[in-house]
């Protein structure tokens, strides 16, 4: 009889538990509003002022005035209140490398190979565990998230799979990063990247970092492999050995499979092939021409500014972690110069070709004495220092940014509905456009990743 009465006792606490966890499951999440000065809207350049966003669920709720905010509020909302902040949708990077880090080598090391500036990227592929690699991505997309971008791209040198496991290790909660569009492994051919390795080597890397497009039906093959990942987007490296044919196999393959796929393409072949092959963006694009911006904007193709090395970043890089000669020190000065004023001349004719555009840091570096965020952040500004105007650079890192990604519907603007993606800066980024370098409060999907205005 004791024995059953225990029994009884337990069932009926394990019962009292498991109902409690089935409410606490079904308790609706709290409700937060967030006010601030000011409001940007991106895709109009309105300004709402004051703001205030009700959030519940971790989307968007409402967006309009304080005092009519709160009376939708339901008793016990969470208020944060951030003073005179304008508000904006979280940061896009749209082209990134989050599990690639490397240090320029010497000089002298850098001349005695192919891509030697890249190299020891390529080595860390086999150089470093996946294991180890991953961590190291985990760190670089927190101080991704930190600096206020909420969703990335990454674009390769990830490994097999490591940016689609650091992805679900975000979306599961595990670690802190921003919403994250995994590639997997890049599509490439031969003659990219790993050209003069030691052949040992080649393989080695070929085998981690990329996947080989050898005729049209390898590069089916290789869309197939990366769908194998779970992958969110294919990227191809396009250069003067890639085909029409191959491309289009491997595009015709990803649209199969509801992937959209973003090309590498820098001089004018590669460029033209890409659009010849329905590409859905084309990544830098250095040397294309007016045709080809007009080609595109027809084909409804997002051009992707990625002015990574504007002005003197490579030079400030290299000298923060090597010795350079006076020589190379002259050289990459005068290189400097004339790349600032080609691309200037790029965002111009970008500008006024109509064709639709986002912006990415196509950050794969570390920069002595940035976060990997603040150094991609620090990309964008240059933009207008490139002659675009400050809306249209945040246009290309919020709305733009999300149609390109196909992520509409979810990101890039602070609207009902869509995921609370939200960051605060202190002045108006209209009037100046650095102040996305400064941002002070960060959001993600309503939960608060960082508010320095609540220590003021």
């Amino acid at each position: 009889m004791k024995l059953n009465r225990i029994c009884l006792l337990l069932a009926a606490s394990i019962f009292t538990l498991f109902s409690c966890r089935q409410v606490a499951a079904q308790a609706p999440a709290p409700v937060t509003l967030v006010k601030a000065g000011r409001l940007l809207d991106p895709r109009t350049g309105n300004m709402l002022s004051p703001a205030a966003v009700l959030i519940e669920e971790g989307k968007i709720k409402e967006v309009g005035s304080p005092s009519q905010l709160q009376g939708h509020a339901p008793a016990g909302v969470k208020i944060i209140d951030l003073g005179k902040a304008t508000l904006l949708p979280g940061l896009i990077d749209s082209h990134t490398h989050l599990l690639v880090d490397p240090i320029l080598p010497a000089e002298a090391e850098r001349a005695r190979h192919y891509n030697g500036s890249f190299l020891p990227g390529l080595l860390l592929a086999i150089a470093e565990s996946p294991s180890k690699r991953v961590l190291m991505g985990a760190q670089l997309a927190h101080e991704d998230l930190e600096s206020g971008i909420t969703t990335v791209r990454n674009l390769g040198h990830s490994g097999i799979d490591g940016d689609t496991e650091l992805r679900d290790a975000i979306n599961a909660g595990r670690v802190p990063g921003p919403r994250i569009l995994a590639s997997a492994r890049k599509l490439i051919t031969r003659g990219e990247y790993i050209q003069n390795l030691n052949p040992a080597l080649a393989d080695a890397v070929l085998q981690q970092e990329f996947l080989l497009i050898d005729g049209a039906d390898r590069a089916r093959e290789t869309v197939r492999l990366n769908v194998f990942q779970n992958v969110d987007v294919i990227k191809v490296s396009a250069d003067e050995n890639l085909t029409v044919p191959e491309l289009s196999a491997a595009v015709e393959e990803a649209h199969r499979n509801h992937l959209k796929v973003a090309v590498h393409a820098v001089d004018k072949t590669a460029i033209q092939t890409a659009i010849d092959s329905g590409a859905d963006s084309i990544e830098h694009g250095n040397e294309v021409t007016d045709e080809q911006l007009k080609q595109m904007r027809d084909k409804g193709i997002f051009f992707d500014f990625t002015p990574t090395i504007y002005g003197d970043f490579w030079t400030r890089m290299a000298e923060a972690t090597v010795v350079m000669s006076p020589a190379v020190r002259d050289r990459w000065a005068k290189l400097d110069v004339s790349d600032t004023q080609t691309y200037d001349s790029l965002v111009q004719h970008v500008l006024k070709s109509g064709v639709k555009f986002a912006a990415g840091s196509d950050m794969g570096w570390y920069f002595p004495g940035k976060t990997r965020g603040q150094t991609s952040v620090s990309r964008f500004p240059v933009l207008h220092q490139a002659g675009m105007p400050s809306l249209d650079v945040l246009r290309a890192i919020t709305t733009n940014a999300a149609e390109m990604l196909g992520w509409q519907d979810r990101v890039g603007a602070i609207e009902p509905g869509k995921f609370a993606d939200i960051v605060a800066v202190a002045g108006d980024p209209i009037a100046d456009i650095t102040e996305i370098e400064r941002v002070r409060f960060v959001m993600k999907n309503g939960e608060v990743v960082k508010n320095d205005f609540a220590a003021h």
